[in-house]
């Protein structure tokens, strides 16, 4: 079944991998001089505009398999949200030459796993296989490049599935409908402000033209690339890349038109009501993303000012706002760097029993002023850098990892072969650049508040008996 990457940020996921001990920091260091030697990455584009990124890892005898299309929900126009994840359900409904669920089947049956994903930026699918079955899952990749079958019917009922998905992931989870909220407010005119998933309405009315016209639009060779990370020569990939994927043509793509965010004139506040044990607090902050990997600098010394104050469970706000004060029970940060539009540096956190969502917000608001006010110490950004080292070196033990950061990274725009510099830029952040920033973007001006107001949970239906069960 297709999986949507959630609207929701991963708050419950930290970026960086725990490590309790700074004084690693200096081994895991001299550990990343040599990861870019571990394998090597390769590629071509063929005539049709498909491009083939392969990074050989001869460390296991299997394959990952990705391809990216190049438009996610942010390529949505207004009263048809939705039709990117939407579509991303219905390429799995099979082609002339293979049926509904047969790609799957066919993955299963070569001892693999597939999947796929919707972002705001783009839509991937995916296959991790025996390396001896690359050739059929680019087979079967190109067919549905082109040929997807989208049958009335089968479109329905894959509709209903995904409007039963955004009840259960959205409408009846109140963090997640917060967030959605949240989203809608902080950003006004950019299709940010959409989810994913699309709002149920859209849904309701989305016909199989809608879908159609969605694939014929941005399913092109020319819009996508293929990352194979695994037990390969790059030479035979791109052999099997041309034999099946230069038969699809290219065709002529939209221009896209510039969605710039007008600037925030002040803050804004929202309340949800729902049902929930406990309140929940969202502060929304707007924050830029890396637009120019060697010249910009914020947005690293936003990702380690993430780090410094929830990177782990020593960081400022497990330390200070949950065991210390006792003023929450989960208080976290996430930023994420890289992003075709604009970006947000989220606070989040659910106030403990007796504490209310205004202390609580107090209490994020204090731990910034500390830091735009008094920096950071020392060792707090030699912990924060040894996090995301070690989260680097661990990335390696996963082929499919390893494709998803090339394919994230192209995604936005950044060539994958930039990522050692990234590291590099993020190693090299200093704690005046953390303060600076925190200073800059910290600013009432560019925050949206959002609040979860608790209400009764619903009463559970009475149990039955096994008697009563019977009748």
């Amino acid at each position: 079944m297709p999986a949507q990457i959630p609207d929701i940020p991963k708050f419950y996921q930290k970026r960086f991998m725990p490590m309790r001990q700074a004084r690693l920091f200096p081994l895991l260091l001299a550990l990343l001089a040599p990861l870019s030697g571990l394998a090597e990455t390769f590629e071509r584009r063929l005539a049709n505009g498909l491009r083939i990124i392969v990074k050989e890892d001869h460390r296991a005898p299997t394959v990952a398999h990705m391809v990216w299309y190049g438009a996610g929900s942010m390529d949505e126009t207004n009263g048809r949200t939705g039709v990117a994840h939407v579509l991303e359900h219905m390429m799995f409904k099979g082609t002339p030459t293979a049926g509904a669920g047969e790609f799957s089947r066919r993955v299963a049956a070569a001892g693999g796993r597939d999947n796929a994903f919707t972002s705001r930026d783009y839509t991937a699918y995916f296959q991790q296989v025996p390396k001896q079955q690359l050739s059929e899952m680019m087979q079967l990749e190109a067919d549905r490049m082109r040929h997807l079958t989208l049958d009335a019917s089968e479109f329905v009922q894959e509709l209903k599935v995904v409007m039963e998905e955004r009840r259960l992931r959205t409408d009846d989870r109140p963090q997640s409908l917060l967030f959605e909220q949240l989203t809608a407010v902080a950003f006004q005119t950019h299709p940010y402000r959409v989810p994913i998933i699309g709002w149920m309405n859209d849904l309701e009315n989305l016909t199989p033209a809608d879908a159609r016209e969605w694939y014929d639009r941005w399913y092109a060779p020319n819009n996508a690339y293929v990352v194979v990370v695994g037990d390969v020569d790059h030479q035979a990939v791109f052999q099997l890349a041309e034999q099946h994927y230069s038969v699809v043509e290219a065709r002529q793509l939209p221009v896209r038109k510039p969605q710039d965010e007008p600037p925030q004139a002040g803050i804004r506040r929202l309340r949800v009501k729902a049902p929930a044990e406990l309140p929940v607090l969202m502060m929304a902050y707007k924050a830029p993303v890396i637009r120019d990997v060697e010249h910009d600098v914020d947005p690293y010394a936003l990702e380690m000012l993430a780090a410094v104050l929830a990177g782990h469970d020593a960081a400022r706000f497990s330390k200070h706002l949950v065991r210390q004060q006792r003023l929450a029970v989960e208080a976290t940060a996430s930023y994420d760097s890289t992003a075709r539009g604009p970006g947000i540096f989220y606070l989040y956190g659910s106030p403990s029993a007796g504490k209310t969502a205004a202390e609580l917000e107090a209490g994020l608001r204090a731990e910034v002023a500390d830091v735009q006010q008094h920096g950071v110490a020392a060792d707090e950004l030699t912990r924060a850098k040894a996090q995301l080292i070690a989260g680097e070196i661990y990335k390696l033990d996963s082929m499919f990892a390893q494709a998803m950061e090339i394919g994230q990274l192209e995604s936005v725009g950044i060539p994958y072969a930039l990522n050692r510099r990234i590291l590099d830029k993020l190693q090299a952040v200093t704690a005046e650049q953390i303060q600076a920033v925190a200073v800059t973007y910290f600013r009432d001006q560019q925050l949206t508040v959002a609040e979860l107001e608790p209400q009764a949970l619903p009463q559970a239906p009475p149990q039955r008996s096994p008697s009563a069960a019977r009748h």
